[in-house]
């Protein structure tokens, strides 16, 4: 029933590459996919010894306590808005260096790469790797992305991505021959290898074969034209920013390196991801991964993936899934449908997180939130545990945001700081910063005589939060603070905040929970407007002083030199004092003020899914959710999904 998708995705010849007989490994005997062997047959396809590269990635199962699995099978699975098709290359998680259960790095779509003192990096491809078009992967492809894309100003205004500079500074890179890409640097940069395993991490190469056609520097200038006033752009570079969407997936007709490739264009309720028949990664049987052949993603309404999960029409789901709906999941296993309910834990350094805005437009708001003494009266009237008794049954741990134990910079005083309900001391605490005149109603007001109504908003997509923001609304009444929740969409919600427009925002506490060394600390410091307590902050560091605002509080300043320690540092020792003093600043200074960690995730599993882990870390960095965990490793009992 695939034939269709198989002739339009194999449109473009495929090309052989030549390698060296010296690359040459010994090689389980290699099995031809079904999926593509009508394909084969036709000729419209280079036969499995043809496609993939001379030293394919040969994966341990058995290490893993994982079996050989068997091919077939459409795995269904949801996500809540049509943007987040993208998640495909999140749990697809293929990376020129990635992750693995241990959290160890190691090359995956890399053959090797070598690091002189964190200042020269020597990326080693696998010869013979070709993209899902059957077009090779090599050096071309990083020469065009630095050349061609990073430092055209058409493409890219800002220059190539800042986790590429160091000390203002980029790298020198070069292109030796067909297989070695070297990035050096004057100063260290230990982050460097660790950045290529980012969920989202920096594309640091193009498809150019594919893309060239659309570039002004390449392209046949009528063909370009007469393409320019068919998708109705302003330019070319318009009409190659549109096309090259490496992360959000959603060109059809962009080659890729994922696993599964993008069968469906436009925008649809389902979209269909088809195997990749030049995947890089094989079996010990010399079977090529992945083993299940399509992936239909379904785009629903938040508030029914519980409830289509319960029905069994997930075979994988996580992403929408919260520790709420474990009731609802539980019910659906015991009326009959062939699933099961796993429970995973979660990497987040808090499930909810409150983060004033420092950086708030209000100047008389602004004044009051920098007050440190505000945000820890705020922490100390939240009752906790009375969240968790309601939402997560007791099985999650109180606490202010740091990192979890699974962390070596884990410190309990930095979990339980300014975290004990103590409304007292809140109260005095509030009084001290001025703030000590109430109105009639027993609600604080502010310096100007307005009142203290803190107003909350949220991406309104998860029940949780707004529950426990009606505990907390009971909780800092009895302070004298009047909380007031307003839902949003989330990229409203995201764009009032970096704005300065939003008093105070709800998400998750930062998402690597589980830090060590080689982890850069970045999200700690005001680098990022992600970072919803100082967006401005960041915005002014990621555009070099070209918008937002400097950091004007002494600890975030601190902040910002301990990171850049972090950066400059050539020990394991010196990367891990700098941890140590954030994680004591920020447990001191409470720049977001958490209140639950470690609840257990909810992950339905199909009950003929095989090699998704009993127990595992649901996380976004490290681990791109299900990618850490290899989901082009999961497959049918019986190759039928």
């Amino acid at each position: 029933m695939f034939d269709p998708f198989r002739r339009f995705l194999l449109s473009a010849a495929a090309l052989a590459l030549t390698v060296p007989a010296a690359f040459a490994v010994e090689l389980p005997k290699l099995q031809e996919n079904s999926f593509w062997a009508t394909e084969v047959e036709k000729g419209h396809l280079p036969p499995i010894g043809e496609r993939l590269p001379q030293t394919p990635l040969v994966v341990d199962l058995e290490s893993r306590g994982r079996t050989p699995g068997v091919e077939g099978g459409t795995l269904n699975t949801m996500v809540s808005r049509s943007k987040d098709i993208r998640q495909m290359v999140v749990y697809g998680y293929a990376r020129l260096v990635g992750y693995n259960h241990l959290y160890e790095l190691q090359p995956d779509l890399l053959l090797s790469y070598e690091s002189e003192e964190d200042r020269k990096f020597t990326l080693r491809l696998r010869p013979g790797h070709k993209w899902s078009d059957g077009s090779p992967f090599t050096s071309a492809d990083f020469e065009y992305w630095w050349n061609d894309v990073a430092n055209n100003e058409l493409l890219s205004p800002a220059g190539p991505p800042d986790i590429l500079r160091v000390e203002g500074k980029l790298p020198k890179v070069s292109f030796p021959d067909e297989t070695t890409v070297i990035y050096e640097w004057e100063d260290p940069n230990p982050n460097f290898i660790a950045s290529l395993a980012l969920a989202r991490p920096p594309f640091i190469y193009r498809p150019s074969t594919f893309l060239k056609q659309f570039h002004g520097d390449y392209a046949d200038p009528a063909k370009l034209k007469e393409m320019i006033e068919e998708t109705r752009v302003r330019s070319w570079a318009a009409l190659h920013n549109n096309l090259d969407n490496m992360y959000k997936f959603d060109n059809h007709e962009l080659p890729t390196l994922q696993p599964w490739m993008n069968s469906t264009s436009g925008k649809k309720i389902r979209h269909l991801f088809v195997r990749n028949p030049y995947y890089h990664r094989i079996d010990p049987n010399g079977v090529q991964l992945p083993y299940i052949d399509v992936v239909e993603m379904e785009i629903v309404s938040p508030g029914l993936i519980a409830a289509k999960s319960n029905a069994g029409e997930a075979d994988l789901q996580a992403r929408g899934l919260d520790f709420r709906d474990i009731s609802i999941l539980r019910k659906g296993e015991t009326d009959g449908s062939n699933y099961k309910t796993l429970m995973w834990g979660n990497a987040v350094a808090s499930q909810i997180a409150i983060y004033p805005n420092l950086n708030y437009n209000d100047p008389v708001w602004r004044d009051v939130m920098r007050d440190v003494r505000v945000r820890r009266a705020l922490s100390l009237a939240i009752d906790r545990d009375t969240i968790n008794k309601a939402l997560y049954f007791n099985l999650a741990k109180p606490g202010a945001m740091t990192v979890l134990p699974a962390s070596p910079y884990f410190k309990q005083e930095n979990r339980e700081a300014w975290a004990t309900l103590d409304v007292d001391k809140a109260n005095a605490l509030l009084d001290e910063a001025g703030l000590a005149e109430r109105g009639g109603d027993g609600i604080r007001l502010l310096p100007d005589g307005r009142p203290m109504e803190l107003v909350v908003e949220t991406a309104g997509e998860r029940q949780e939060v707004e529950n426990a923001l009606q505990i907390i609304t009971d909780d800092w009444r009895q302070i004298g603070v009047k909380l007031v929740m307003r839902p949003l969409d989330r990229d409203i919600l995201r764009n009032r905040i970096f704005a300065g427009t939003t008093m105070a925002g709800v998400w998750y506490g930062w998402d690597n929970g589980i830090p060590r060394s080689y982890t850069s600390p970045d999200y700690l410091a005001p680098r990022q407007q992600e970072f919803f307590a100082w967006p401005k902050w960041g915005q002014y560091y990621q555009t070099n002083g070209a918008a937002g605002e400097p950091p004007d509080l002494p600890e975030a300043q601190r902040l910002m030199e301990l990171a850049h320690d972090w950066d400059v540092a050539t020990t394991n020792e010196e990367r891990d004092a700098a941890w140590i003093e954030m994680l004591a600043i920020h447990a001191d200074q409470i720049y977001g003020i958490g209140t639950l960690a470690e609840a257990p995730q909810p992950v339905v599993v199909n009950k003929n899914l095989r090699n998704v882990p009993e127990k595992g870390l649901w996380a976004w960095d490290p681990g791109a959710h299900f990618g850490i965990h290899r989901m082009d490793e999961f497959y049918f009992v019986d190759g039928n999904g």
